[in-house]
């Protein structure tokens, strides 16, 4: 498994000033809009690694099936 991406300061920016145009230009709301781009960006990146840990997951080889032996009364 690898290490979770390295969200940037630019990534932040863009999201944060998105939100903020998204509220209708809100002033003094800066650290809440940052705050909450960063939240959101970190959950996204992490739902995208445990898809890609799924995926790989389902697509290892797995071990051949032990036959198991009949355990019936004689």
């Amino acid at each position: 498994m690898e290490p979770p991406s390295e969200i940037t300061l630019e990534q932040i920016r863009e999201r944060a000033y998105d939100l903020w145009e998204r509220n209708h230009r809100p002033d003094g709301f800066e650290i809440e809009f940052w705050l909450t781009a960063e939240r959101e960006l970190k959950v996204e990146r992490d739902r995208k690694l445990r898809v890609r840990e799924a995926d790989e997951a389902k697509s290892a080889p797995t071990s051949p099936e032990v036959q198991g032996r009949d355990e019936s009364p004689a």
